[in-house]
């Protein structure tokens, strides 16, 4: 099954910053309790919890999920299918700067429909996981949007948390 590609820039002011997520930190305070298990990229939904990745890796295949009442790492809150600025996906792969362009205006566009605060409001950041050039042959054109905290676990479920 193709991986994934992952970028975590988001706008955290006017600018834009990278930042080392949780996601790629390797930590190993959030989660791990008997209720994880591996979930394939291809399969999130809104409203999953993840653990912290053990390794830094470019491409995904799965993520580790756990219950959103124990410490996580990151919660997904939308899936949004890629559509260029001329209205479609298209078969040819975009490239990664076109779709952080993307992922950053559709996933701080769905922050707040999801956490209940605008995201420059909000406490909390997102990151993104988007298709790579392989997986996109294979007619993956969704882009996966996370919330994230800057190292604290996340404890219990942002939706609707306003935080």
């Amino acid at each position: 099954m193709p991986d994934r590609s992952f970028l975590g820039r988001c706008a955290v002011t006017a600018g834009s910053v990278v930042l080392a997520l949780p996601l790629l930190s390797g930590c190993g305070y959030f989660g791990g309790g008997d209720d994880s298990k591996g979930v394939s990229v291809f399969k999130i939904e809104p409203g999953q919890c993840f653990e912290a990745q053990s390794e830094v890796k470019a491409q995904l295949s799965e993520l580790t999920a756990v219950g959103c009442d124990q410490d996580h790492a990151q919660e997904s809150y939308a899936v949004v299918p890629y559509v260029s600025a001329g209205g479609d996906a298209g078969d040819t792969y975009p490239g990664d700067d076109a779709l952080a362009k993307f992922a950053n205006g559709a996933c701080a566009g769905q922050y707040g429909k999801y956490v209940g605060v605008d995201y420059l409001d909000s406490k909390l950041f997102y990151t993104y996981l988007l298709p790579s050039a392989r997986s996109w042959e294979d007619d993956d054109r969704s882009v996966i949007c996370f919330v994230t905290s800057a190292g604290e676990p996340l404890q219990g479920s942002v939706k609707g948390s306003k935080r």
